[in-house]
């Protein structure tokens, strides 16, 4: 009965103990806002393994910002519905600011090896790869956290928009494993 007993008070005060941890530890610093972009960036960057996507401005990042990708991302994109997002240099094709995913910029991809590739083994090689928002269908703020796509790169509304406005069409982008 003691040795429960004992039990008992050292599991209360180790509990206890880690309660006042949590309770009394330093705020965090507040986090500064960057300033906003100017001008228009001249390189997109992504990683997808990482799940990371950079602005390139003057040569260095400006902005970093965490992505979903298509539902099966490991790989390159080599056919329709695989669900993977492709890889190379590609370039800004398209804006679409009617999207059905807030705002878009879409990829050129397939590009001509792709289309080689596809048409000699029979199969379509998909498309229409975009830099996108969440689904009009969600309330502004929603961020679904897991990749989720059908092969683009997805963030939030709000940072969508801020891409827009410095992503011209021609802008190169960089996707690597």
């Amino acid at each position: 009965m003691r040795r429960l007993a004992r039990v008992f008070t050292l599991f209360s005060l180790g509990a206890l103990a880690l309660a006042a941890w949590m309770l009394w530890q330093p705020a965090p610093r507040p986090v500064t806002p960057p300033a906003p972009l100017t001008g228009q960036i001249e390189r997109i960057v992504i990683e997808k393994a990482a799940r990371r996507m950079a602005l390139i401005q003057d040569g260095r990042e400006v902005r970093v910002y965490r992505i979903a990708l298509g539902f099966s991302p490991t790989g390159d994109k080599m056919r329709e519905g695989d669900g993977r997002t492709p890889e190379g240099e590609f370039r800004i094709d398209r804006r679409n600011e009617q999207s059905a995913y807030h705002l878009s910029l879409g990829l050129d991809y397939p590009q001509p090896a792709d289309r080689a590739r596809a048409r000699a083994g029979g199969y379509s090689p998909g498309g229409d790869i975009m830099i996108h928002g969440q689904p009009n269908i969600l309330p502004d703020d929603t961020l679904i956290a897991t990749d989720w796509t059908a092969g683009c790169i997805a963030i939030s509304n709000s940072e969508m928009r801020e891409i827009w406005a410095a992503t011209p069409v021609g802008t190169m982008v960089e996707i690597r494993p």
